[in-house]
């Protein structure tokens, strides 16, 4: 069977691929277009326009309509909004579906990421063919994108993911983070060596890093830091081996080579959308943690409520509790965190706030836990949490020394969420976070302390949050009041997994009960991942 193609204007070009089947079913050529493109007729020239949309839905947004091809921003609303985003309390919704479940709706991100983004990839490969900087940047992209569904779901399909048949096999989860390995030290490799400082062949579309070959090598070891950790308790001594080599090679050290994804009019970043449409306020678990240590970056991101105070909404199917006027006593987003639209203050697609992929302050708090486990990451661990607070603050414009060093001095602790004062009792749950930001004397505290920190400062890219909490099972955020979920290990805990979509049952469902025995447990909410060991 054929793919279709559909060029749109992305910079020079955007590839929108037309394709609305599920990943595992035949991928039917469903656009006549005669000026639309088979697989056959690829050339070097489409690398570019085939990057840019496995850039934009492998982080899983939508483009708006001027595009002309199926997709939209709820992808990122149900994909990351009602999952990672508010499993992690990032955001809090006046939703029923706000609780700690996935209520139907996981098959949205899924569907999209098979139908769009990895053919899209699969296409610039095939584009690329021959052009060996073109590969290693792509390669890197694929750990990236496919490495988020892989935490989220479990075993999925991978090595044979847009081979263009009905039946996909499902690879585990160890053999999948094995090759990512092996990719992003290949494409290390052909980078540091490259005779290029910029890769023609996608520099036009690439909107993260205009095909800088510097850039992408530092992405890709950053990347793999990030997943020598994820693996430290399953594999300790090969997460050693991986940190230490991602950090020899270069990792992210300042905020000029964090990873953002450019936005435009038609490829706009989804949250402004879907926080300022859906309902989405600040989360009690936010507010305690910004308030109690008097965090700068709480004015940046939040804006107090109606009552005049900053009031974080728990989380848990609260509709019983809050009607939609209610719901004006949370504080809502501001324009740092959701970007100018067009016109500001009516709510508009944002195109002007890019879309925070991976920064830089990342990297310090995973060095920082590193040098915990006896890694060597370049530095002592309080030198390393310290440079990443600092780092963060730098990002969302806080750049007042004192207020910078207080911070960091700070002993003051997370405080009670002021949601108590408008519903006496409602949240009775213990403050989670009960350590100040200064550096503890105990090891086991100073665990904890990074995660803290490290969770602040990778908002609001919640995919990576959501994995990280899983991994540390460090206590950050509160229990939400109400869960819809029942599976077993669940309760009011973080949930551990999304649930595989239905149509995988009846169109691929030899391949996904391959991938639920590679689980190594049943189907459900409760089942952990294979790095996930604590």
């Amino acid at each position: 069977m054929k793919y279709s193609f559909n060029i749109k204007t992305l910079g020079v070009a955007l590839m929108a691929v037309s394709i609305l089947s599920s990943c595992t079913s035949n991928f039917d050529e469903i656009n006549k277009d005669p000026n639309s493109l088979i697989e056959e007729d690829l050339d070097a020239s489409m690398a570019g326009p085939a990057f840019a949309t496995a850039l934009y839905a492998g982080i899983h947004n939508g483009a708006g309509e001027t595009t002309g091809y199926a997709d939209d921003q709820g992808t990122w609303g149900i994909a990351t909004g009602i999952l990672s985003s508010s499993f992690i309390h990032y955001l809090s919704s006046g939703y029923g579906t706000e609780r700690n479940n996935y209520s139907g709706y996981e098959a949205r991100g899924w569907t999209r990421f098979y139908t769009i983004a990895a053919p899209s990839l699969n296409y610039a490969f095939k584009a690329a063919e021959g052009n060996a900087e073109a590969t290693a940047i792509l390669k890197i992209w694929k750990v990236y994108m496919y490495n988020q569904m892989v935490d989220l779901y479990g075993p999925i399909p991978y090595s044979e993911a847009g081979n263009n048949k009905e039946k996909v096999p499902y690879d585990s989860v160890e053999s999948i983070y094995e090759d990512f390995f092996k990719l992003l030290n290949e494409s290390d490799a052909v980078l540091s060596s490259a005779s290029v400082s910029t890769v023609l062949a996608l520099q036009p579309n690439d909107r993260v890093y205009q095909g800088s070959t510097d850039k992408w090598r530092i992405f890709g070891n950053s990347l793999r830091l990030r997943l020598a950790l994820r693996i430290s308790d399953i594999q300790p001594a090969k997460a050693k081996t991986e940190a230490e080599a991602a950090v020899a090679a270069g990792v992210m050290q300042n905020n000029d080579q964090s990873a953002y994804f450019a936005v435009s009019s038609i490829t706009p970043n989804n949250l402004n959308i879907v926080v300022g449409g859906w309902g989405y306020k600040m989360t009690a678990s936010m507010e305690s943690l910004l308030l109690g240590y008097s965090d700068p970056r709480l004015q940046k991101w939040f804006s107090p409520g109606k009552t005049g105070l900053y009031i974080g909404r728990p989380s848990g199917t609260l509709n019983k509790y809050f009607d939609e006027k209610k719901n004006e006593d949370f504080s809502p987003f501001n324009e740092n965190v959701l970007g100018l639209g067009p016109n500001p203050g009516s709510s508009p697609l944002s195109n002007t706030k890019n879309i925070e992929i991976f920064m830089a302050s990342e990297n310090y708090f995973t060095r920082a836990e590193g040098a915990l486990n006896g890694w060597n990451m370049g530095g002592s661990a309080q030198s390393l949490y310290e440079a990443g607070i600092r780092l963060s603050m730098a990002q969302w414009g806080i750049t007042d020394p004192a207020a910078i060093n207080n911070y960091i001095a700070g002993t003051a602790l997370p405080s009670a969420p002021n949601v108590n004062t408008l519903y006496p009792g409602l949240v009775t749950e213990s403050i989670p976070v009960k350590l100040p930001v200064a550096w503890s004397a105990s090891v086991a505290d100073q665990r904890t302390q990074i995660a803290v920190q490290k969770y602040l400062a990778i908002f609001p890219e919640s995919w990576e949050a959501f994995a990280d909490l899983r991994r540390s099972d460090a206590k950050v955020i509160y229990q939400p009041l109400n869960t819809d979920n029942t599976d077993a290990g669940v309760g009011k805990s973080l949930i551990k997994r999304v649930i595989y979509v239905t149509n995988e049952y009846s169109s691929n469902r030899e391949a996904v009960l391959d991938g639920i025995s590679k689980l190594k447990g049943p189907d459900t909410g409760g089942t952990k991942l294979w790095w996930d060991t604590k």
